[in-house]
C-alpha cells in the first residue's frame, strides 16, 4: 500500500537496534530513504546493510554521539534536506534522586530533551520550505505517568511531550506535524538484559495486555504518523503500553 512517504527522507537516531531499528526498517518498507545514526559504528553500519539489501532503499549510515553538537553535525550533513525526523534518542540512567547532582539533571535533559531540540531547529527550515514535515518525538509512558528511580529522565521525556504539543501549533500552517509516541515496557535488548523474575514479578504484572510490546508495534506508529494518512493529526501522543496508563 502507497503511504504517501516513499522517496521521503528520514533521519532515525539510535537506529541500531531495538525501537530505532524497528523505525527504520518500517519506514523503509514503505520506500523512505534513511540517515541512520547509533554510536556503535559496527552494529550501525550493519544494520544500514541489512536494511538497504531487503527494501532497496539508499541508506547512509552516520555513527556518533547525536547529543555532542560534532554527533549532530555529521549527521545533518549526510541527511541534507530532510522530509521525516525520528527523535528516538536518550536513555533511563536510574538511580535515587537524592543523590544526583546538577551535572547529572544537565546531562538527561541533555540528552532526552535538549537533543531532539536541536535536530528538529535543524531541520525545521526545510520542512517550512517544502510546506511538509513530520517530526515524531519518542518520549516514554514514564514522561506521562513518573517512575521511581527515574526522576530525571521522567521529566526530560515530559518535556518532549510539551515540546511537542507547542511546535505541533507553530508548524501546522506549513504542513508540518509533530507528534509524539510515548511506549511502555518494548521488548529490546535493554529491557530482557532484565533479571527474568524481575519481569515475571514486577514490571509484566503492571501491563494489563500481559506482555512486553514489540518494537515494530512501535514502528508501525511512526509509519502511519510519517504517512500521508495522518496529515490532519498534530500535537497528539500516542500512547502504546500495552494499558499500562491511560492519557
Amino acid at each position: 500500500m502507497d503511504l504517501g512517504i516513499r522517496g521521503r527522507r528520514a533521519i532515525v537516531c539510535a537506529a541500531s537496534k531495538g525501537l530505532g531499528r524497528g523505525s527504520a526498517e518500517a519506514l523503509a518498507a514503505a520506500g523512505v530513504d534513511l540517515v541512520l545514526n547509533a554510536r556503535g559504528a559496527e552494529a550501525l553500519a550493519a544494520t544500514a546493510e541489512a536494511i538497504r539489501a531487503a527494501h532497496g532503499v539508499a541508506v547512509t549510515a552516520v555513527a556518533g554521539d547525536i547529543t555532542t553538537e560534532a554527533g549532530r553535525a555529521a549527521v545533518l550533513a549526510a541527511a541534507g534536506d530532510v522530509d521525516i525526523l525520528i527523535t528516538n534518542a536518550g536513555g533511563p540512567p536510574p538511580g535515587d534522586f537524592r543523590n544526583w547532582s546538577r551535572e547529572d539533571w544537565i546531562k538527561a535533559v541533555d540528552a532526552n530533551m535538549l537533543t531532539p531540540i536541536e535536530l528538529i531547529k535543524a531541520t525545521i527550515d526545510g520542512m517550512i520550505a517544502k510546506k511538509f514535515g513530520r517530526v515524531i518525538n519518542i518520549s516514554s509512558v514514564n514522561g506521562q505517568k513518573g517512575q521511581a528511580g527515574q526522576a530525571n529522565y521522567s521529566a526530560a521525556k515530559a518535556g518532549d511531550i510539551g515540546i511537542t504539543r507547542a511546535l505541533a501549533q507553530e508548524g501546522a500552517r506549513a504542513g508540518i506535524t509533530v507528534n509524539a509516541i510515548c511506549p511502555g515496557y518494548i521488548g529490546t535488548d535493554m529491557v530482557r538484559a532484565i533479571d527474568e523474575k524481575v519481569l515475571a514479578e514486577r514490571i509484566i504484572p503492571q501491563i494489563p495486555v500481559g506482555r512486553l510490546g514489540e518494537p515494530e508495534e512501535i514502528a508501525r506508529c511512526v509509519v502511519f504518523l510519517a504517512s500521508d494518512d495522518a496529515g490532519f493529526i498534530t500535537g497528539s501522543t500516542i500512547s502504546a503500553n500495552g494499558g499500562q496508563f491511560f492519557s
